[in-house]
C-alpha cells in the first residue's frame, strides 16, 4: 500500500525538469508511505516520462521491493495489494520467470510481459497502477475491480499525469485551480462527485476495472470485468443450503487472503453484522482477531457493548477507543485537512485509523461491503416493496403522477421525507430513475436555491451519472433480479464515490492499509448471481450472510436495528462544533467564494439549529467539508 504519481510529456520535454514535478507530487504523498520514496526516469526522447511512489511496506520489508521497479525495460509504480501474489508467481516461475523479490509488485510487472493486459483479470486484491510499457512505448494505467484504490488522471496538450490523490496532481503545477460548477451540482446531489468528474475542471478519476492505454495520439479504455457479468452459473440455480455453503467457503478463503502480510493485521470492529463477520472469519482462519472499537460513552450512539459481545465471541483481543466532543472538535482540524476530495462523511474512518495506527498496526480489515453484496440497505426493501406499485404505476400518465407528487410535496410540509417521496412518484418506477432519488442528499428545488436555477439547469443537461450507469446495466443484464441490479447500483455509486474513497483518504493520512475482504471478487461474483429469495428469505437481516456463518454470530448483534458507524454529529453541531460550523458557513467561510446564496445557507442553517424537518446534519456537514477543502486547495470558480 502506498502513493504513487508520474507524468507523460509527449513533447519531448526536459527530463530533469519533469522529475522536478513529480518530486513536488510524491512530496504531497510522504503519509501515505512513510517508509521509502523513489523516482524513476521511466521513458525518454519524444515521449518522457517519470514515476513517482511513496512506500508503506506490508510485503516483501526489504528494498527490493522498492518502487518504481523495473524489469526487461517495462516500469511499474503500484498501490495496493494482490492477495494472490503467490499463486500467480507460482505460475509465472512455471514459465521460466525467475523473481528477485518477494513482493507482489514483481509478480504484476513480471505478469504484464507474460499476458499484457490480460494479466490485470488474474490478479485478486485492490489496485491503483501505472505501468512504462516499452515495446509499445505507452503508458498503461489500471485499476481493480470495484476501486479500492484511486486513480486520478489529468491529460491535456500532450502531457498526462496521474496521482493517487487530487492534493498531488494539484501540486504538480500543470493542473488549473478551477472548480468544475457541474460537479458542484453532483456534490450537493450525492454528498460526493461521482466518478469520472472531480471537482477541479479536467482532472477525473479513472473508472474501476478498467486498465487506458495513453500514447500521444490518444487513449483507449477497456473495460475487463463488470460485476453483473461475472455471476458464475452454479449460483444462479443455488438452492439456500448451497448458496450458504459457497459463500462460506469463499467468505474463508477471502479472509485467510486478506490475512497475507508480513506484518500485524488488527479488525475495525462496530459491533455490526459486517465488521462483526470479519472478525469471526479471522477467527476461522486460526488467527486471534486484533479488534478496535470506537465508543461514545454516555450516549445513544454508543455501540460499545455491542462491539465488546462482538469481540468476546470470537476471542479477540479488543480495544475501545473513547471519544467524546472535545476529542472530536481537537481532531477536526485534522480530519478536515486530511479530505482530499470531499464527501458528507468520513470523519469516522479518521478516527478509528488514528487510533489503529496509534497502536501499531499497519493493516486493518474492515466489513466495508456487506450492506452492498448481502442487501444490507434499507433501499434494498423500499424498492422490492415498491415494484409492485411500481408496475401499475409507470402506466399511469405523467399528469397524475405530476399532479400526485405536488400534493405529497404540500402535505409533508417541506420534510426530507416528503420531498423524497414526491420525487420517487414523478419517475417510471425504474430501477435507474427511482435509485438515484434514495441516493439524493439535497433535491434539485434546494440546489436551485443554494447555486442558481441556471447551474443546476445545465448540471441536468450534463445528465446524472447515476442514472446513465444504471439504465446501461438494467438493459445489459435483464437476467438477474432486482437485488441483484441493486447490489450493483449500491455497490458501483454510493459505496465507491463515497465509502471507498473516504476509506482511502482518510485511512491512508496515517500510513494504515485498510483491507476488505466482503469485497474480494470471486466472493461477490457468486453472491451477485444468487437468486433473490435467496438473498433475502428468513427473518435476519443479510440472511445468506448471516446463515454462511451458522453460529458464529451472537444473537444480540444479529438481531439488533440497524445502526450505521456514525459519529453524533446532529448533537454536536448544535453544540460544541458549533463555532466551528458557523465559521465555514459564513461570510469568511463558504460564502466569500461567491458560489452559493447567502440567504439560502442561512435559512438551511437556522432550519438546522431549530431541528425544522426540511434538513439534516449531513446537508450541512457536507458544505462545511466543502468549504474547508477550498481553503486547502485554493480551488476557485472559473
Amino acid at each position: 500500500m502506498c502513493g504513487i504519481a508520474g507524468v507523460v510529456s509527449w513533447h519531448g520535454e526536459d527530463p530533469a525538469a519533469l522529475e522536478r514535478v513529480v518530486a513536488r507530487m510524491v512530496g504531497c504523498l510522504a503519509h501515505r508511505g512513510p517508509d521509502g520514496e523513489g523516482i524513476a526516469r521511466v521513458s525518454s526522447g519524444e515521449a518522457s516520462a517519470v514515476f513517482g511512489h511513496r512506500r508503506l511496506s506490508i510485503i516483501d520489508l526489504s528494498d527490493r521491493g522498492a518502487q518504481p521497479m523495473t524489469h526487461d525495460g517495462d516500469w511499474i509504480t503500484f498501490n495496493g495489494e494482490i492477495y494472490n501474489f503467490a499463486a500467480v508467481r507460482a505460475a509465472l516461475e512455471s514459465r521460466g520467470h525467475r523473481f528477485r523479490s518477494n513482493s507482489d509488485t514483481e509478480v504484476i510487472l513480471r505478469g504484464y510481459r507474460e499476458w499484457g493486459t490480460d494479466a490485470f483479470s488474474r490478479l485478486r486484491g485492490m489496485f491503483a497502477l501505472a505501468l512504462w510499457d516499452a515495446r509499445r512505448g505507452e503508458l498503461v494505467l489500471a485499476r481493480d475491480r470495484f476501486g479500492i484504490k484511486p486513480l486520478y488522471v489529468w491529460r491535456d496538450q500532450g502531457r498526462l499525469l496521474f496521482a493517487s490523490e487530487m492534493r498531488a496532481a494539484l501540486a504538480s503545477g500543470w493542473v488549473p485551480k478551477r472548480l468544475d460548477a457541474v460537479a458542484l451540482d453532483h456534490y450537493l446531489t450525492y454528498q460526493t462527485v461521482p466518478a469520472p468528474r472531480t471537482l477541479v475542471s479536467g482532472v477525473r478519476m479513472q473508472l474501476p476495472a478498467t486498465f487506458e492505454r495513453h500514447r500521444a495520439d490518444g487513449v483507449v479504455t477497456t473495460e475487463y470485468w463488470h460485476l453483473l457479468g461475472a455471476a458464475p452459473r452454479a449460483s444462479r440455480t443455488a438452492t439456500a443450503g448451497e448458496a450458504r455453503e459457497a459463500v462460506r467457503e469463499r467468505l474463508v478463503e477471502a479472509a485467510r487472503l486478506h490475512l497475507v502480510s508480513d506484518v500485524p493485521v488488527g479488525v475495525f470492529l462496530s459491533g455490526g453484522i459486517d465488521s462483526s463477520a470479519v472478525a469471526a472469519l479471522v477467527r476461522a482462519c486460526g488467527v486471534t482477531p486484533r479488534t478496535f472499537a470506537v465508543t461514545f460513552p454516555g450516549t445513544s450512539y454508543d455501540e460499545a457493548p455491542f462491539a465488546r459481545a462482538a469481540a468476546d465471541a470470537v476471542g479477540a483481543e479488543h480495544v475501545e477507543i473513547p471519544l467524546g466532543p472535545a476529542d472530536l472538535r481537537a481532531s477536526l482540524p485534522a480530519a478536515l485537512d486530511a479530505i482530499d476530495q470531499p464527501t458528507g462523511d468520513g470523519i469516522n474512518s479518521f478516527v478509528v485509523s488514528r487510533a489503529v495506527r496509534g497502536a501499531g498496526f499497519k493493516v486493518a480489515l474492515s466489513g466495508l461491503g456487506g450492506d452492498e453484496i448481502f442487501c444490507g440497505y434499507p433501499s434494498f426493501r423500499r424498492l422490492a416493496r415498491s415494484a409492485p406499485f411500481g408496475r401499475l404505476w409507470k402506466h399511469s400518465p405523467r399528469e397524475v403522477r405530476t399532479a400526485t407528487a405536488r400534493a405529497v410535496r404540500g402535505l409533508g410540509g417541506g420534510s426530507v421525507a416528503a420531498s423524497k417521496t414526491a420525487a420517487l412518484l414523478e419517475t417510471d418506477a425504474s430501477l435507474p430513475t427511482m435509485f438515484p432519488v434514495l441516493r439524493q442528499l439535497y433535491s434539485r428545488e434546494q440546489r436551485a436555491a443554494l447555486l442558481g436555477a441556471a447551474l443546476v439547469a445545465r448540471a441536468a443537461e450534463a445528465g446524472d451519472p447515476y442514472r446513465e450507469v444504471l439504465e446501461q446495466a438494467a438493459a445489459t443484464h435483464r437476467d438477474l433480479g432486482l437485488m441483484s441490479l441493486v447490489s450493483f447500483a449500491e455497490a458501483r455509486t454510493y459505496m465507491h464515490d463515497v465509502l471507498l474513497r473516504d476509506t482511502d483518504q482518510m485511512s491512508m493520512r496515517h500510513a494504515l492499509e485498510v483491507r476488505v475482504p466482503l469485497l474480494d471478487h470471486e466472493l461477490a461474483e457468486y453472491v451477485i448471481g444468487a437468486g433473490d429469495r435467496v438473498k433475502t428469505m428468513g427473518r435476519s437481516p443479510k440472511p445468506l450472510l448471516v446463515g454462511s456463518l451458522g453460529d458464529a454470530l451472537p444473537r444480540a448483534i444479529v438481531d439488533r436495528p440497524k445502526q450505521g458507524f456514525v459519529l453524533p454529529f446532529d448533537d454536536w453541531m448544535r453544540g460544541d462544533l458549533r463555532g466551528l460550523c458557523e465559521r465555514h458557513l459564513g461570510p469568511d467561510g463558504l460564502l466569500r467564494h461567491g458560489l452559493f446564496d447567502a440567504g439560502a445557507v442561512r435559512t438551511l442553517w437556522s432550519s438546522f439549529l431549530e431541528r425544522q424537518p426540511n434538513t439534516t446534519w449531513s446537508r450541512l456537514w457536507t458544505l462545511v467539508a466543502l468549504n474547508a477543502w477550498l481553503e486547502q486547495t485554493g480551488v476557485e470558480a472559473a
